[in-house]
């Protein structure tokens, strides 16, 4: 009797382990992957996926893990420019003093290349999507299409001129040509991203939230980052900045806040009752000295939580697994208890939450059939990960980006044995030494 012939895909990943984050939290030991085109048509074991299964190319990693892509759920990319500007000040200081002076001066190319190399730097580290701010948006998703990399980007919205579009009213005008043409895009969405509630007018929120509707596109704001924030808002409005968005009628399910670390417990009720996600940035908070978001109560109250870098201004890297093990140990020094923030539930913070907080739940964020081919495969014949009980515990406490060997997104390899297949790194990091001597030249680093 004749086998049955099988079924042609065209990408096969084997791994000594797969974790797929699927709501069962299926570990698939001596698993594989069957991809067509951009998406995943099965997982499983090893010798189930072969004998169902054919492909033109086979990446086998025998001894190694293979996970969803990681998902940055807050940065601002082009940032990398900023670098080591202007470390060791305030929140407020470092933004007032010498971030906003230099992004008066920045232009598109300049945007386009520092988003280039942080690209670079995300995807060698295991990221495959990355959320947004900031400005010249339009050169932030060319740079991200170009590198077949997955984003949402949006154009940061504030009262005073922007270096990009003037005037408030052409940044609105901006944000929707924006969503229109990135529309059918499969890799880039766009979302309506106000900078902060002492940078934005109760006007220009609304509108913000009027336009984040009628395209049905997430609204994303900074959000309760310092407690000095909430006393100038209690001053101004008579309102926390979460209040004050539910008095606008902007606090829903749409709504990603950024930080959201002074946050009393009535804030983080109304965050858990109107459904919004927040997105935890620790290394940069602890940077900033700006505190410690509220994130195991937030979790406790069904507050969806994703996890982001912010910008190399204040980080001073995109490693998301360098986050991930800050995230973990934080909390548990914080509340001086080893049980919070378990390394399993900061991994699905920087995936199955991340791809919800984003509204790409349906599409990425685990690995299970019908979703994206976003994956990534971690080398583990390494001192530091030797030996290996744990998978989770290994990943959160002791990889690092640099253990990342192989990163395919929709189905696509982008970097393959640590080589960056998309883009020409050396050709970024010139252009933003470059730009780094002219930032030099007019704003003095601190």
């Amino acid at each position: 009797m004749s086998q049955p012939l099988s079924a042609a895909v065209d990408l096969i990943v084997l791994g000594g382990m797969i974790l797929t984050l699927n709501e069962a939290n299926d570990i698939h030991q001596d698993g594989a992957l069957a991809i067509r085109k951009d998406t995943i048509v099965a997982v499983g074991p090893r010798p189930e996926i072969l004998a169902r299964f054919s492909a033109a190319t086979v990446l086998d990693y025998a001894a190694d893990i293979i996970l969803p892509g990681l998902i940055n759920a807050h940065t601002h990319a082009a940032m990398t420019c900023f670098r080591g500007l202007a470390d060791d000040l305030p929140l407020e200081v470092w933004l007032n003093d010498y971030i906003f002076p230099a992004e008066r001066q920045i232009s598109r190319d300049l945007v386009y290349w520092g988003t280039k190399l942080a690209i670079a730097e995300m995807l060698l580290s295991g990221t495959t999507t990355f959320c947004d701010m900031y400005l010249f948006a339009d050169a932030v998703a060319q740079a991200a299409r170009e590198a077949g990399m997955r984003a949402v980007v949006g154009e940061v919205l504030y009262d005073f001129p922007s270096a990009n579009y003037g005037p408030k009213d052409n940044g609105l005008r901006f944000t929707e040509e924006l969503i229109q043409t990135w529309r059918h895009d499969p890799l880039i969405r766009v979302a309506v991203q106000p900078h902060a509630v002492y940078t934005c007018s109760p006007d220009l929120l609304k509108r913000c939230g009027e336009l984040a509707e009628r395209h049905d596109t997430r609204l994303i704001i900074h959000l309760s980052e310092t407690r000095q924030e909430v006393a100038d808002c209690q001053q101004h409005y008579g309102a926390s900045p979460v209040e004050h968005l539910f008095n606008l009628g902007l606090l829903n399910t749409r709504l990603v806040a950024d930080h959201g670390v002074a946050l009393s417990h009535h804030d983080q009720d109304l965050l858990a009752a109107q459904g919004v996600s927040v997105v935890h940035c620790p290394e940069s908070n602890m940077k900033l000295a700006s505190g410690v978001a509220p994130i195991v109560s937030l979790l406790a109250k069904g507050v969806n939580v994703a996890l982001g870098t912010d910008g190399c201004a204040s980080n001073n890297n995109l490693d998301l697994f360098q986050e991930m093990d800050t995230a973990a140990k934080l909390h548990k020094v914080y509340h001086l208890d080893p049980t919070v923030m378990s390394a399993s539930t900061v991994l699905h913070l920087t995936t199955v939450s991340g791809a919800r907080a984003l509204n790409l739940h349906d599409r990425i964020g685990s690995l299970e059939p019908g979703k994206q081919a976003d994956l990534i495969v971690i080398d583990c014949d390494r001192p530091h990960l030797t030996p290996m009980y744990q998978p989770y515990s290994q990943l959160v406490y002791a990889a690092m980006g640099a253990d990342v060997r192989t990163v395919v997104i929709a189905g696509r390899p982008v970097v393959q044995d640590r080589r960056l297949l998309t883009l020409d790194v050396e050709e970024a990091m010139a252009k933003v030494r470059e730009y780094a001597r002219q930032i030099k030249a007019k704003v003095e680093p601190r």
